[in-house]
């Protein structure tokens, strides 16, 4: 049986605010917040949509919001050298 999905509390890189279901796609959530991560591929495989949540670095792309029993989740654009 799937987890059921539960609100997740997001704190977007411009200090945007917003909930997402966990297991909603990374640009989908950031769609409904009004927020812009850049994409490239849309497979996974280029790292243009590469977002850091609470530390960890995910491609916005092909990841879905995770839950978080405890606070928010943070989310900052990912710096990458190669880019």
């Amino acid at each position: 049986m799937a987890p059921t999905p539960s609100p997740v509390a997001i704190q977007w890189p411009d200090g945007r605010r917003s909930t997402a279901l966990s297991g909603t796609d990374w640009l989908l959530a950031a769609r409904h917040a009004g927020v812009s991560i850049p994409t490239g591929c849309l497979g996974g495989s280029c790292g243009a949509c590469e977002i850091e949540v609470n530390g960890t670095v995910v491609r916005a792309c092909i990841a879905t919001v995770p839950p978080h029993p405890r606070g928010e989740l943070q989310v900052s654009y990912a710096d990458d050298p190669h880019w």
